[in-house]
C-alpha cells in the first residue's frame, strides 16, 4: 500500500510539473521566458515520472532498472546545456526580449539608452 501511494504521488507530481512546463512554454511571450518552461518544470516532471518508473520496475523485476537511471541522468545533463546553448545563440543573434536589460549591461554592451 505504501509503495502504491509513493508511486501515485510521483506520477501526479510528474504530470503536474510537465503540464505547468508545457503551459509556460505556450503562454510566455518572448523567447527567453519560454526557455524556463521546458528546462525547469518539464525536466522535473519527466524526472519524477522516470523515478516512479524506476521504483516500480525495480520492485517488480529481478533487480534495479538501469534504463530509467540512464535516461534520467541524460535528461538532467542535456536540458540545462541545451537551454544554455539556445540562450547564447539568441543573445548572439540579438533576439529582443520584452524587458530591457539593466543599465549596467547596456553600458557594457555600448548600447545607448
Amino acid at each position: 500500500m505504501m509503495l502504491e501511494s509513493l508511486l501515485s504521488l510521483l506520477i501526479l507530481l510528474g504530470a503536474l510539473f510537465t503540464f505547468i512546463g508545457s503551459l509556460g512554454l505556450a503562454r510566455m511571450r518572448d523567447f527567453y521566458t519560454r526557455l524556463h518552461g521546458p528546462t525547469k518544470a518539464t525536466t522535473l516532471g519527466v524526472g519524477s515520472l522516470l523515478i516512479a518508473s524506476l521504483i516500480h520496475f525495480s520492485t517488480q523485476g529481478s533487480g534495479i532498472s538501469l534504463h530509467e537511471i540512464l535516461v534520467t541522468l541524460f535528461l538532467f545533463i542535456t536540458a540545462p546545456v541545451s537551454a544554455h546553448l539556445l540562450s547564447k545563440a539568441a543573445l548572439h543573434l540579438r533576439v529582443q526580449a520584452l524587458v530591457r536589460p539593466p543599465l549596467e549591461v547596456r553600458d557594457a554592451d555600448g548600447d545607448s539608452a
